[in-house]
């Protein structure tokens, strides 16, 4: 139904609005400012760095040279749209789903769900604790990611609480077929897996499932695209029940995954699909796991990343001695210059030694605990791209 929690949207007239729009600490404002809270972040999203290197990480496929096959960035754009138009039809903030979903995925590593596999091996091993994207994410904007204001001061994003809980809870691993917001206001450092609270907002709920409904539909497209379903096409055509002479591409699935959660959402049931539609729902997650994620063609690549992340992070980890570390890194710097360069510049930011004069963030990472060294490698290579980690791979394996 249209307009069908229209009087729930996160807006001044939420019970929740002051938990909605709560910063951790106070943001400046300009006088001549037109934005609202939710485009502020949008804007501060857009700009920071964890965004811009989206557009060189994988989604699924690695396939760095084909520019039509689906990159974590446009992985993004389509969870933005997909969520615009649920959100819109619905009533809801359509401000607060696309800055949600902008910055959903800021958290994801290197060479997509196999590269945080990698990191969270390395994260139990070492720290003691699994890395998982969303939960990085939520760092990543508290902790991480700067930006340079008018003072030329670099600080945190400091996202409104509304859009941070979109971040960790957006998690598209779902299987129950109804989803509301939850009632309770929550720290949310208390996350400890992926899914384990529902989102604070409405908004943050559409998000969830707007990424649900577009990495399915989106895999399906490129490995038609790259000939991996050329002997299962007939099987999904039967599972999307499509006549044979129509296309089976990203937009129609998506346009039938949409309609179907706006005609059978309520406030009772939540987000839901029809049972047909959300048996369909199943039927694909199952088939693209069968049938894409699993094909034999993706074993050589995952092997090769876990071989490039493990080798960057023991490479990085062997410098650590307590305050002598920096010097370490700076004898590293005359064998592996591009590496010992970029690590030493990214960690001057977070720890308790040297740091710029212009960092008004937090100090995050103190030298004399060994764990803070290994969580901030971790923090490091999460950051980088596909490209630039092979590339400091293979400046690595060189002579």
């Amino acid at each position: 139904m249209k307009d069908l929690l229209k009087d729930y949207a996160a807006t001044e007239n939420n019970p929740k609005w002051e938990n909605i729009i709560r910063r951790e600490k106070p943001l400046y404002i300009r006088e001549s400012d037109i934005r609202s809270d939710f485009e502020r972040d949008y804007t501060r999203i857009i700009h920071c760095n964890a965004y811009r290197r989206l557009k060189h990480k994988t989604q699924v496929f690695f396939s760095p040279e084909d520019d039509h096959i689906c990159t974590r960035i446009e992985h993004t754009t389509h969870v933005e749209s997909i969520s615009y138009t649920i959100a819109k039809y619905l009533g809801l903030n359509t401000e607060l789903t696309k800055a949600i979903a902008s910055a959903h995925d800021l958290g994801h590593s290197p060479f997509g769900h196999q590269g945080e596999k990698v990191l969270s091996e390395i994260s139990v091993r070492d720290i003691g604790e699994r890395f998982w994207h969303e939960k990085n994410g939520l760092e990543y904007v508290d902790k991480i990611e700067l930006l340079e204001n008018h003072f030329k001061d670099r600080q945190n994003l400091n996202l409104t609480y509304a859009i941070r809980d979109g971040i960790i809870s957006h998690c598209g691993e779902i299987d129950e077929n109804r989803l509301k917001p939850r009632e309770e206001y929550i720290d949310l450092y208390d996350y400890t897996r992926p899914n384990q609270y529902a989102p604070y907002t409405w908004e943050a709920c559409v998000v969830k499932i707007a990424d649900k409904i577009s990495y399915l539909g989106r895999d399906i497209e490129d490995a038609i695209t790259l000939g991996i379903l050329d002997e299962k096409l007939e099987d999904l055509y039967k599972l999307l029940n499509h006549n044979s002479e129509e296309v089976i591409n990203n937009t129609v699935i998506i346009n039938k995954l949409v309609c179907d959660l706006c005609e059978n959402s309520s406030l009772e049931n939540g987000l839901c699909f029809s049972e047909q539609t959300f048996n369909m729902l199943n039927e694909i997650k199952k088939f693209n796991y069968n049938n894409i994620y699993f094909d034999e063609r993706i074993s050589p690549s995952n092997r090769y990343f876990k071989l490039v992340l493990n080798e960057i992070y023991e490479i990085l980890k062997k410098t650590y001695n307590g305050e002598k570390t920096l010097e370490n890194i700076e004898k590293m710097k005359k064998v592996y210059p591009k590496l010992f360069s970029s690590f030493k510049d990214w960690i001057t930011n977070y720890w308790n030694l040297e740091r710029y004069p212009n960092s008004k963030n937090e100090v995050i990472f103190d030298i004399n605990n060994e764990k803070d060294y290994f969580k901030a490698i971790i923090y490091y290579i999460s950051g980088m791209t596909d490209n630039f980690a092979i590339e400091i791979y293979n400046e690595i394996i060189r002579f």
